[in-house]
Formats: C-alpha cells, structure tokens, sequence
C-alpha cells in the first residue's frame, strides 16, 4: 500500500492530497499541465518536501511531518525517470548503466544487468553511446539504469512526452513488459488517456492540486461525472481473454470478462486463453435498436442503458451502457438520442468497428 497525505502552497498553487494506492501495479496521476501531477511526484521522491506530509511505501515511512520524519531522495529507494533520459553522454549505454547498478550493494539487488537489458530490448547497444541513440533507445536506457538502482517505487514522469507517436509506439510495449513482469509497484505521470488506459491498473485525476478520483481504471474512466469520459479520447478499458484467432484475415477474437460476448480486433496472434487490455472509444460506438446485418461493423454487442450525460459538445450526448457488466461508452447526436428514444433501462446494440480498438 502506498499511502500520501501532501499539502504544500506555493504562491498561485497549493497540492492538497490525501491518497491511498496499491503497492503493486502501474498507477498514473493524470490531469492537465499545471494540475499537480508532477509536483505530487516530486514529493513522494523528496526533491520537495511538503509543508505537511506523510508518505508511507508499503512498510516505510519515507516522510511524517508531526513526527519530524524526513527521509532525504538519496535515502529513498526509488528509481525516477524524467522525460529526457539525461544519460551521461560520456560514457557507453553499458557504464551509463553500471552507474546505476553500483549504488546498490550486491546483496540488495533486485533487478541485475542481463534482466535490465533484456526486459528493455537493449542489450544489442551496450557498447554505443549516448549520442548515437534514438530518442525511444535513450529513454528505454534510462528506464533501465532506474531498474537498476532495485527501487522500492518507480517514479515515471512522463517519460513519452517528448518523443514522436513513432518513438512512442516503439517504446510503449517495453512498458507493458515492465507491468506485465516486474513486481515493482510504478506511479506514471502522463496527460495522455490512450497512453494512461495501456498501462494503468489504477488512475487518479488531478485537478488544481486535488485528487478529483481516484480508483481502479476500468471503473473510472466509465464515470459519466469526471472530465474523463468527456474529451475526444474518453471511452473505457477492459481486459479481455483471447477466445480465437482467425490467421486468414488477422483477428483476434477476444472474449469480455465474466460474459459470453466476443470483440473481434485485428491483432498478431496470441495464444487462447492469454488476457489482452483494449480500450472502446466513447466516438466509436453507435447503437441501434436491433442488430444491424451484412454490414462492414464486426462487432455488435447486446447492452442496456444505464445513464445518460451532455456531453462537452452542446450537440452529443455520452451514454452509458451495461454489456453483461462490463461498461461501456457511446458518444452520439442528441438528435440521435432522441429518434431512437433512449432511456435508462432501455436494451439496445452497440456496434463497434474492429479496426476502432486500440489493443
């Protein structure tokens, strides 16, 4: 469990926070720029030390202001990683990355260089140097250099913010790597909902220094009453189990958790029973009052409507839906709404383009 209780005031901003995390998993602090995401992150490592403070990782307490307790950053077993990977451009990726692992004694390390290299795909550019990098190798080297240092919290401040969606695409599945094998607990700064709904387990939403929520994200993004739901990305994410793979056309079949409902989506091939995240945008859904045939929308799902929200665009409306209890998102044309009469309780078909889900 990661427990922090933050209040500091800075003349025109103050972070007010009282938050309870999971001690494994990646949780991201999302907000827009000026929200408090990275000062909150910058607390927890110590490199600002809150007015009044409390931060607790799992069994250590790292600072408890009415108790005069203040862990100093190098003390804290940490690992941070900034948006520029800051290698040191004198030394090869392999001493850039001893660097890291020699502060740790031989008896206290958790990760070693030939899981670090490998877990990063980066074990082919240990005799280069930094300059001689991609941007996505630099920040894959820094990440693992953090790993390295065996943290007991790793610190992600928007490590993708200043690559291109290339570098970004290159690098996000070694950050999957990192959730789906390391036992390292991780909290990810990002402003980034599709970047956020690929790694996070849990989500909390800054605001002006406050938490506006904070909970698990397949349940929070489908919350009609946060700022989430409304922007162009908004939608949900749900973890599904691959039922079947279709090798002639390239689909995966993937079943909905706890149902007998399928979402197919072009993908490489995986092995039945393997689980694989998707996000459903709220844009990407239309309803219909019966199952559409003979059309190009693979996916036509059975729903029920639960609620109902105006959306940020006077002329859409968000809806709601139940598909056999996982949530879903539609966003549509109130005049849409109105032609097919919708309202709570009503059953309808979700229709869902499979070259629409990010998987």
């Amino acid at each position: 469990m990661i427990q922090t209780r933050l209040k500091l005031d800075y003349s025109g901003f103050g972070l007010d926070v009282d938050l309870q995390l999971p001690g494994r998993g990646v949780t991201a602090l999302f907000g827009h720029s000026g929200s408090g995401k990275t000062t909150c992150l910058r607390c927890i490592a110590g490199l600002e030390r809150a007015d009044r403070g409390f931060v607790q990782i799992n069994d250590e307490v790292w600072q408890d202001s009415e108790n005069r307790i203040f862990v100093p950053p190098h003390k804290r077993a940490i690992g941070y990683v900034f948006q520029e990977a800051s290698l040191f451009s004198h030394l090869s990726v392999l001493a850039n990355l001893e660097f890291g692992l020699k502060r740790i004694p031989r008896q206290q390390r958790r990760v070693d260089m030939a899981h670090a290299t490998e877990l990063l795909g980066i074990s082919h550019l240990l005799d280069r140097h930094p300059q001689h990098l991609s941007g996505g190798e630099r920040q894959r080297v820094g990440i693992a250099r953090a790993l390295l240092t065996s943290p007991k919290l790793l610190l992600m401040d928007e490590p993708l913010a200043a690559l291109d969606s290339q570098r970004k695409n290159e690098i996000l599945p070694y950050l999957q790597r990192l959730h789906d094998e390391l036992d390292i607990p991780v909290l990810y700064v990002s402003h980034s909902q599709d970047e956020v709904a690929r790694l996070a387990d849990h989500i909390v939403l800054l605001s002006d220094g406050k938490a506006l929520a904070s909970g698990p994200i397949g349940q929070t993004l489908a919350r009609l009453d946060l700022p989430l739901a409304m922007g162009d990305d908004g939608g949900v994410v749900i973890e599904g189990r691959v039922s079947a793979y279709d090798a002639d056309y390239q689909l995966l079949s993937l079943q909905l958790p706890d149902t007998d409902l399928n979402i197919r989506v072009p993908h490489t091939p995986l092995a039945v029973g393997q689980m694989l995240r998707f996000k459903v945008q709220a844009r990407d859904v239309s309803l219909s009052l019966e199952p559409v045939g003979h059309s190009s929308i693979l996916n036509r799902l059975p729903v029920t409507v639960t609620s109902e929200m105006s959306a940020d665009n006077a002329a859409h409306v968000l809806i709601r839906l139940d598909a056999q209890g996982s949530p879903l998102l539609a966003r549509i044309t109130r005049y849409s709404r109105d032609q097919l009469k919708v309202h709570p309780g009503q059953p309808l078909w979700a229709q869902i383009k499979a070259v629409a889900v990010l998987a």
